[in-house]
């Protein structure tokens, strides 16, 4: 099943998604302004849909763009389900 992102929260740029048993979050964090502060760009996290687990940050987040942020969730999810 492939991953559809949808936008979790109206005032945030925050992004959701699951398939095959995982959850991916996309969130949008900058030095100043509203939402979360940090280094810009899009951070990209996944954690097992249906188990009590930290978040796992995805190597190379913040990455530059949604469509960046999006295509590591993608590759990430090709290596965590099962075939």
């Amino acid at each position: 099943m492939p991953l559809h992102f949808h936008r979790s929260l109206g005032d945030m740029e925050i992004w959701s998604a699951s398939s095959d048993g995982f959850s991916f979050v996309i969130s949008f964090g900058s030095p100043g302004g509203p939402g979360f502060h940090g280094r810009t760009g899009y951070l990209a996290s996944w954690r097992p849909l249906y188990e009590n687990q930290a978040a796992i940050k995805i190597g190379g987040s913040p990455l530059r763009t949604l469509a960046e942020a999006e295509g590591a969730c993608r590759t990430a999810i090709g290596h965590l389900a099962p075939r």
